[in-house]
C-alpha cells in the first residue's frame, strides 16, 4: 500500500469546497481545509505508484477550484 500527502493550491475562496468534494473520492482518508501556502491537504492511500498517480491525475486534479497540487508520497525510512 502507498500513501501520499496531496498538497493542493485552490482558486480564491474554494478551499472548503474543494476539501468537501476530494473527500468522497475513493482512496481519499482525509480532506482538511488549511492556512498557509496551501490551502487543502489531502491523505491517500493507493495500492500502488501508478494506481496513486491516477487518483491524482484522473479524480483529484479534475475537482473544480484546483489551480495546482504536489504530491508527497510517504516513504519508510
Amino acid at each position: 500500500m502507498v500513501h501520499a500527502y496531496i498538497l493542493i493550491q485552490t482558486e480564491v475562496g474554494k478551499a472548503a469546497q474543494v476539501a468537501t468534494a476530494i473527500a468522497d473520492i475513493t482512496g481519499v482518508t482525509s480532506a482538511e481545509d488549511v492556512t498557509g501556502p496551501y490551502d487543502v491537504i489531502v491523505r491517500a492511500e493507493a495500492e500502488s505508484v501508478d494506481e496513486l498517480g491516477r487518483l491524482v491525475v484522473a479524480r483529484v486534479q479534475s475537482v473544480d477550484g484546483i489551480t495546482r497540487t504536489l504530491t508527497c508520497p510517504v516513504v519508510n525510512i
